[in-house]
């Protein structure tokens, strides 16, 4: 289709130079050869918003240059993108430990920032993150604490104390700090969203477990928390997708300072899946 609206305008310029000087003789022959001339244009804007052309793009060549039986989304700004067979980027690896036994959460957005090349480190992430200020109580067999969708909730210095971790908004916030207006909360989404943006070379900060598998009822338990109920695990971790193909999700992984880690593809979405399938990244 990119072909007919491009020979169509060229035709169209063909033609009004034929008859401009066809029409030389005339009173007006300028008038007619720029009512034609528009019109022309009007017609090849219509094409272009019937197949949702995207000039820009078309400009800068950027699409994608593998495709995944042509399988393609719309992705950033209305960009064609065609979702790769395999993706595989070469993010920074951080470890959590020793300093921050809880904060993989903050450890693995150190290292999606890094990759985006933002001067940043875990240690002043874990600083800035937004913390839950509500204590933990147990009260009738009933448990009441913060909810990590505000902020992190007790210790992320020591096991020595009472502690969690902290869910995607909070996160974002802190994100948006370092990339203002650049950040995408893929939360909720499927997983072919967040191939969009890894074909694009983005990798992308998630929750899931350390098992990397689907957990049993018996893990989790619920909080009351002043926004309402919270179910949890104290298996929660964060990981840093940086790839996958057919049967592999590949990872950055905070605990064990393993690069590229890979897990069966569906054993880890299911993971994700359950724990809200929360994702977020930057726009490229």
């Amino acid at each position: 289709m990119i072909f007919i609206i491009v020979l169509f305008g060229l035709i169209s310029i063909v033609l009004s130079v034929l008859l401009f000087r066809k029409f030389q003789s005339l009173k007006y022959p300028s008038i007619i050869c720029f009512t034609y001339t528009l019109i022309s244009l009007l017609l090849i804007f219509m094409l272009g918003k019937v197949e949702k052309v995207n000039l820009v793009d078309l400009i800068n060549d950027r699409e994608p240059k593998i495709a995944k039986n042509n399988e393609q989304s719309t992705g950033p700004n209305g960009t064609i993108v065609k979702i790769k067979e395999q993706v595989l980027i070469d993010a920074p690896i951080i470890k959590q430990f020793p300093e921050l036994p809880r904060g993989c959460e903050v450890t693995s957005l150190a290292m999606l920032l890094q990759y985006k090349e933002i001067s940043v480190d875990k240690m002043e992430l874990a600083t800035k993150v937004e913390k839950s200020t509500v204590p933990f109580k147990k009260e009738n067999g009933y448990f009441y604490w913060g909810d990590p969708n505000d902020g992190f909730i007790g210790d992320m210095y020591s096991y020595e104390n009472r502690g969690y971790g902290v869910y995607h908004k909070p996160i974002r916030k802190l994100a948006e700090q370092y990339l203002p207006k650049k950040i995408v909360d893929l939360t909720g989404s499927e997983f072919s969203e967040l191939q969009i943006y890894l074909s694009l070379g983005n990798p992308v900060w998630v929750i899931t477990n350390t098992t990397f598998r689907k957990l049993p009822e018996t893990a989790f338990e619920k909080w009351n928390t002043p926004n309402g109920n919270v179910k949890i695990t104290y298996k929660e971790h964060s990981v840093l997708i940086t790839g996958y193909d057919n049967q592999t999700i590949y990872f950055n992984d905070p605990i064990d300072g393993v690069k590229n880690k890979g897990v069966k593809k569906d054993d880890f979405l299911e993971a994700w899946k359950q724990m809200g399938s929360q994702a977020i990244t930057y726009l490229p």
